[in-house]
């Protein structure tokens, strides 16, 4: 009896011990996971916070210290100028992170509010001044000669700035883009949605310099292709309504050029022109959606983008205002307005693209 007793507590003992060793085991085990999970975590932290130092050091280098102020004038508000300022802003941001400063002002439509922006950043003596619309960049030539200036939404810039045979390079401190559209497929697209038509309405601004020169091309192609054409010019939008009522009175088909008093007023030549069942062609999609049936447009936040990117290379010393010739923009889309389409029975063929809402 007391050897089975003895026998029995040896076995138990041996048990307890085999126990202890097997905890002792699942303790050393969850405690080298804990601590590989740590490690795991530093060696995770360590890599973003690397990842981090090289971003700071790849903006860094990028601006070596420096910062900039960049005045931006802009004609008024309408979405094809908004769209080019955002593209503008959105690609410098990227490029050199809060080393710039925007001072962004808009002249509400008047000239000489642009005379007195212009004239205020170059008091400031900012590093880089962007104008936005043909009288921004107007204002900016009689302002400076020695601030770089970027133009962006101008049309052509040898009518705006005066130059004669201008060719592409305007070589003082002004440069920028173009938002120049073939004009001659414009006025084959118009002849390709209404080829029966006979009288076609020029209808645009006259104070601006650039509407008048894209109605003449428009207008020479348009005549070649068989149709008579009349000019319709408006001086502001105070007269627009006027003149838009002759043009729909008289015209079988409306074309509006890339117009800045006409972009901000689109409401005014839809509310006269759909009523009376007479179609427009506009010269981008801001003013297709407002009033129009149809466009070969651009899109003026890619022109802003390309803009943008001219300016870091100002900013940052890698190019030479003098030396860079405007840019145009890379390509262009056959737009349609649906509902004005579908209200004017207009059928649109498949290459056309909807300009949503």
């Amino acid at each position: 009896m007391r050897k089975s007793v003895k026998g029995l507590a040896v076995a138990l003992t041996g048990a307890l011990a085999f126990s202890m060793t097997a905890c002792g085991g699942s303790a050393t085990t969850e405690t080298t996971a804990a601590a590989d999970t740590t490690a795991a975590a530093e060696t995770a932290g360590e890599e973003a916070a690397t990842e981090a130092e090289a971003a700071e050091e790849t903006e860094a280098a990028a601006t070596d210290g420096q910062t900039w102020t960049v005045g931006i004038c802009q004609l008024m508000q309408h979405v094809a100028l908004d769209a080019a300022t955002q593209g503008f802003k959105d690609a410098i941001t990227e490029e050199l992170g809060d080393a710039v400063t925007f001072d962004e002002q808009n002249a509400q439509g008047d000239s000489n509010t642009c005379s007195t922006i212009i004239n205020s950043f170059v008091s400031a003596d900012v590093d880089l001044i962007l104008a936005n619309a043909t009288p921004a960049l107007q204002a900016a030539q009689a302002g400076t000669n020695e601030i770089p200036v970027l133009g962006t939404a101008v049309t052509e810039y040898g009518v705006a700035l005066g130059i004669d045979d201008f060719d592409g390079l305007v070589g003082t401190n002004i440069s920028g883009t173009s938002d120049l559209a073939p004009l001659d497929e414009q006025a084959a697209m118009l002849h390709e949605l209404f080829p029966d038509a006979e009288k076609v309405g020029l209808l645009y601004c006259s104070a601006e310099a650039n509407s008048q020169y894209q109605v003449d091309v428009v207008k020479a192609a348009l005549e070649g292709l068989g149709y008579t054409c009349e000019y319709y010019a408006f001086s502001d939008s105070n007269d627009l309504a006027t003149v838009t009522t002759k043009a729909a009175d008289a015209s079988d088909v409306i074309y509006v050029p890339t117009d800045n008093t006409v972009a901000a007023n689109t409401e005014i030549i839809n509310n006269i022109c759909l009523p009376a069942e007479v179609p427009v062609i506009a010269g981008e999609e801001g003013i297709c959606s407002g009033c129009g049936v149809a466009t070969l447009s651009i899109s003026y936040y890619d022109l802003g983008v390309a803009t943008g990117k001219m300016a870091v290379k100002i900013l940052t010393g890698e190019a030479n205002v003098s030396e860079m010739p405007i840019e145009y923009a890379p390509q262009f889309t056959k737009e349609y307005n649906p509902t004005n389409c579908e209200a004017l029975g207009v059928t649109i063929p498949d290459d056309y693209v909807a300009i949503e809402d």
